[in-house]
């Protein structure tokens, strides 16, 4: 089951329980690992999070997914992810590398460049009950063979993607959910509904973090 808070201050809950698991992963190992999906809403929360006293030279950061665009461009998630969080503390940034001739080749290095498990996954959740690059209808939502693969067009971009297999071997996954617009598909994930791609993520040791006013009246 997920647990689950409703909270007032999104990012400032979030930042803290990242910070929480990395601490907890640096305390049992020698580095600790970090994945971060796009969207909007993880930029504050990690801002928030690069003020955490860790030994962020024993943090690798990875990324969830990220579109086919080229370098700089803003609606790589790579863009953002750097200006908020890893211009400001020495971590160890693994890109996803979208820019590849071959981009299938690139999914498979970049498969075995990551941990066994990563100890925290961030995930957001679309409206329409997407998660990461795991979009309905996709063919990768059937992916269990490989841990990172090449979506189909979605919004006008390709992705890159961790798989289910990759999310659901993570030692933790933080979701963070605001919007009114996503009201729909939250209570469809916190009610177990596997016909959205989010409802396929495992929920043991995972953490849903959501906008106050999304809770449903009493």
């Amino acid at each position: 089951m997920i647990s689950t808070r409703f909270v007032a201050d999104l990012e400032g809950h979030a930042a803290m329980v990242f910070e929480d698991l990395l601490r907890a992963a640096l305390n049992d190992k020698p580095r600790a690992s970090l994945a971060v999906s796009g969207g909007s809403t993880p930029w504050p929360a990690l801002e928030l999070l690069s003020e955490a006293d860790l030994e962020w030279d024993r943090v690798d950061v990875f990324q969830v997914d990220e579109r086919v665009v080229p370098a700089g461009d803003p609606e790589r998630n790579l863009t953002h992810l750097t200006r908020s969080f890893t211009s400001r503390v020495p971590v160890h940034v693994h890109p996803m590398p979208v820019g590849a001739a071959n981009l299938d080749e690139g999914a498979f290095r970049y498969a075995w460049s990551l941990p066994e498990s990563i100890d925290v996954v961030h995930l957001g959740l679309g409206a329409d009950g997407h998660t990461a690059s795991l979009v309905p209808g996709d063919a990768v939502l059937e992916e269990r063979d490989r841990d990172v693969a090449i979506t189909g067009p979605y919004a006008g971009h390709q992705r890159m993607t961790l798989t289910f297999p990759a999310i659901n071997r993570s030692g933790a996954v933080v979701w963070l959910v605001s919007g009114e617009s996503k009201r729909d598909a939250l209570h469809r994930l916190l009610a177990g509904d596997r016909d959205i791609p989010a409802g396929m993520v495992s929920t043991e040791n995972a953490t849903l973090i959501a906008d106050l006013d999304l809770r449903d009246p009493q």
